[in-house]
């Protein structure tokens, strides 16, 4: 599926989708209780679908009713096969809790996946009694063994969660300890939050993470709370947003906040957020926290008043595509005065873009960061295989006509 944007004026008004992050982590937890728990879930999306085929592989019962998800937890091992599609959340998370329930698990994969990193997860994991298979399809053997832990803090939060998901069942008690420097922390917070809400204690130390052993899950009736991370789209677009919590633990929430630092300002109108973005200067972005944001803030200072410097962004390069290029291709194409470096962009803000045609490189969050500059365009944007924003946001483009916006699907 292609997408051509007449770029147009943004009117309307969204509800944010559900967050994905939580979702992964409430669905594993309610998987991991000890009896059935009820996620209210307003969206589902690629990723959240690749983690319930996993666990229902792993023989959890889930099932979903007017916006409710019932998962009844894992009992009795039932398959040995997990495919992952091209969600590398799944596939890290449930890594080390395959390994804590059976002893042996085949992953599998699509997309880019295979070729994102697993070290040093896969190399504590070795230490602790799981043997890898050089490649994908990825079996691991044997139990996983608790016992400490030792991880570089700046490769990947998505290996200290699924660390935290598993070790609460093992027998004996366990220890995580980050190397510094720590990056993306908000998503292991966001970890520890969800798990104290199944019942499962961790102690933080300093860098480090305490996991008593021999933990029961406990059930839970848990709602989904709006994505700070997709509603950001939509929120640069001037869009009114509803839905989101505004104290929430998602790292994405400094949206707000960097957009104020570059001059938009925060409108509260009863339950609905607005971000007043007509006059925005360039600025420096420190992106250790906020990686997946990236793409949409290169678009957004694109035509801000003059320089923007986004540093810290190196991580960029592991994800669904190499985002460093895929970034920096879809706004040059556009006509963005933009350069790329080591680990992040120099921008200078010009007046307008320009247009024409960006290629999705198979990431849903080039996709959206494209249709956000497509409304500082002149001419009309054509966005090459868009259909790989199913992956986190299946209505994003019928919530986008639905505020104003003018794209049709060819």
């Amino acid at each position: 599926m292609d997408v051509r944007i007449t770029p147009s004026p943004m009117s309307g008004a969204i509800r944010a989708i559900a967050s994905k992050s939580y979702a992964h982590r409430a669905l594993i937890c309610a998987a991991l209780a000890d009896s059935d728990s009820f996620i209210r879930l307003n969206t589902v999306s690629k990723d959240i679908e690749a983690t319930v085929e996993c666990l229902i592989s792993l023989g959890a019962r889930i099932s979903r009713e007017d916006g409710v998800t019932r998962v009844t937890p894992i009992k009795d091992i039932k398959y040995n096969e997990l495919f992952c599609n091209e969600s590398g959340s799944t596939l890290r998370f449930l890594l080390p809790v395959a390994a804590a329930l059976k002893e042996k698990t085949v992953f599998t994969a699509s997309g880019k996946l295979p070729e994102r990193p697993l070290s040093p997860l896969k190399e504590e994991m070795e230490r602790h009694g799981v043997s890898f298979s050089d490649s994908f399809p990825l079996e691991i053997s044997g139990f996983l063994k608790s016992g400490e832990f030792v991880l570089e803090g700046n490769v990947s939060s998505q290996f200290v969660s699924g660390l935290l998901f598993a070790l609460p069942l093992l027998p004996g008690d366990s220890v995580i300890k980050l190397i510094p420097p720590v990056e993306s922390k908000p998503y292991i917070d966001m970890t520890v939050e969800v798990l104290r809400q199944f019942g499962i204690e961790i102690t933080q130390g300093f860098n480090s993470y305490s996991v008593p052993g021999n933990q029961t899950y406990k059930k839970c009736d848990y709602t989904v709370e709006g994505d700070w991370s997709n509603a950001a789209y939509f929120l640069a677009m001037g869009v009114r947003v509803t839905g989101l919590d505004l104290s929430s633990t998602q790292g994405d929430r400094a949206f707000l906040e960097i957009m104020h630092s570059l001059g938009a300002d925060v409108d509260y109108q009863g339950e609905f957020l607005l971000l007043k973005t007509d006059n925005l200067y360039g600025g420096r972005i420190d992106a250790r926290n906020i990686p997946d944001l990236v793409p949409l803030l290169a678009a957004v200072t694109a035509t801000a008043k003059g320089r923007t410097e986004i540093i810290n962004a190196g991580r960029l390069r592991l994800k669904e595509s190499d985002r460093l290029v895929s970034t920096f291709e879809m706004l040059k194409n556009l006509g963005a005065d933009i350069e790329k470096t080591d680990d992040g962009f120099i921008i200078q803000g010009v007046e307008r873009l320009k247009g024409g045609t960006v290629d999705s490189y198979n990431d849903h969050r080039i996709v959206m960061s494209a249709a956000v500059a497509s409304l500082k365009c002149e001419n009309e944007v054509y966005i090459k295989d868009a259909i790989a924003v199913a992956k986190s946001y299946p209505t994003f483009f019928e919530d986008f006509n639905s505020a104003g916006g003018n794209a049709q699907c060819l």
